[in-house]
Parts: structure tokens; C-alpha cells; sequence
């Protein structure tokens, strides 16, 4: 893969499914919790928010700190006495979206069946996409309505960090920096594919919430660190037709 002198190319993987499996409904809502907060919660204001018993708190906190998913340090200055326990989200590990890993196999497979049978596998890999982004954007939480296109963009920004892309966009949401790929290593050994299917993802969404899908591109390993993803292109001028002297186009 190609490297700069800033590092390699491209974006770093997103961590593979939990070998302890999923997490409950209520252990993901505290994790998402934490995921929300600008600073650290103890025990006593989570159980709060939830409207549970201090040990229930607890114990998703430890199993969530158990799994990499959450850190914890002990905060001082606040009180008197022993200090408490303050518990974050951990930055660098996400537990990833199931809805990724129902698609992580197929679209490997999707990927290498058509690096070898198709003649033109990147329209192909682009429509597969767009078929799988109109179907999670109609499987998520909220489903959005058509809207605005900055609307669309941001919510879009919001799937592909719900997908493990930890996306980082511009204050217009058009050019987004994708710093982790879910199928990196699908992605480095069959890119016209793979990185097409994830373009295809989002002009499948943009199909459901309004906006410019054909405005859309991805450049894989565009930078340290990232592809790069814009979700609004510049518009080419159309060419002026001029007509001389004589009637002729020219």
C-alpha cells in the first residue's frame, strides 16, 4: 500500500465482532450514554439516568470497562472521603454496528465474485452499494424523512459512523475524512469493489433522504490516515455553445 512520510495511506480497520458476543439492550444504552458525555460519570449519575439500583449501574460500567469499550479513573477534589469511581467511553474502541457485521462476509464475498466474473465490476459494486444504503437507512432508529440535502449529508455523516467509518466532516458536511474502514483488508485486496460498494452505500441513501447522489465520490487512501468521501462535487459548467458569424457552431 502506498505510505507518506506521515504514515500509510489510508484509514486504520475497525475492531472485528466482540468474541464475547453483543451486548445487551441496556448495556448498549449505557455505552452509548457515555459515548454522548464530555466528561467522565460515576456510578451514582448513571444509575440516575437510567432509574436503576447503584449495583446494576456498576455492573454494566465494569463489564463495558471489562470489554475495552469504557476506561475509568478515579476522580479527586470533589468530596470528602474515599473518591469515586468516573467512567468515559473508550476513544480508540467502538463496538462496531450490527448491522456491519451482517454485511462484513457478504460483501467480501460480494467483492472477490466480482473481481472475478465481472468485465466492469465498479458500476456493478456501486449498485450493490446503493441497494444495502436504502435498506439501512429504512432499518435504522429513526428513519429520516426526505429532507434538505445539508440535512441528508449530516444524517448520512451519522450512518457511516454508525457503520465503525469514524467520519470527520466539514462544517458543511460536503467532504468527510473516513478514518477506519470496516472491510480494510477486503478494501486493499479488491479496492475498485469494495470502496465502490461504499459509495454505493451512500448515494443509496441519499436516494431515501433527497439530495445529489451522482454528486458523490470516494477517493480510497487519499491521505495519512483517511479516504476521503465527498458528498457534494463540484457542479462542471456546461460548455456555452457560441454560434459564428455564419451560423456554425462552434
Amino acid at each position: 500500500m502506498k505510505t507518506s512520510g506521515s504514515g500509510p495511506l489510508g484509514p486504520i480497520p475497525v475492531r472485528g465482532p466482540d468474541p464475547h458476543g453483543r451486548l445487551s439492550g441496556q448495556r448498549a444504552a449505557v455505552l452509548e450514554l457515555l459515548q454522548q458525555q464530555d466528561v467522565p460519570m460515576t456510578i451514582t449519575e448513571v444509575a440516575g439516568e437510567f432509574g436503576v439500583h447503584q449495583n446494576t449501574a456498576r455492573e454494566h460500567l465494569e463489564a463495558l470497562a471489562g470489554r475495552g469499550l469504557a476506561v475509568r479513573a478515579q476522580q479527586t477534589g470533589r468530596s470528602r472521603g474515599r473518591p469515586a469511581w468516573a467512567y468515559a467511553a473508550a476513544v480508540d474502541n467502538v463496538e462496531p454496528d450490527q448491522r456491519l457485521r451482517d454485511y462484513a462476509g457478504l460483501a467480501t464475498a460480494l467483492a472477490a465474485h466480482l473481481s472475478l466474473t465481472s468485465n466492469d465490476p465498479v458500476p456493478e459494486a456501486v449498485q450493490a452499494g446503493r441497494v444495502w444504503g436504502r435498506e439501512l437507512i429504512g432499518d435504522a432508529p429513526i428513519a429520516a424523512p426526505r429532507t434538505s440535502a445539508a440535512k441528508a449529508r449530516r444524517r448520512i455523516v451519522e450512518l457511516l459512523r454508525d457503520l465503525g467509518f469514524d467520519p470527520v466532516a466539514d462544517q458543511s458536511a460536503r467532504s468527510v475524512r473516513l478514518r477506519r474502514c470496516p472491510l480494510l483488508d477486503a478494501a486493499k485486496r479488491y479496492p475498485q469493489v469494495v470502496c465502490q460498494v461504499h459509495l454505493g452505500i451512500v448515494r443509496g441513501a441519499m436516494d431515501v433522504l433527497g439530495g445529489s447522489p451522482e454528486r458523490t465520490a470516494i477517493t480510497p487512501f487519499a491521505e495519512p490516515g483517511a479516504c476521503r468521501l465527498q458528498l457534494l462535487t463540484p457542479q462542471l459548467p456546461t460548455r456555452p455553445t457560441i454560434v459564428g458569424v455564419r451560423g456554425e457552431t462552434c
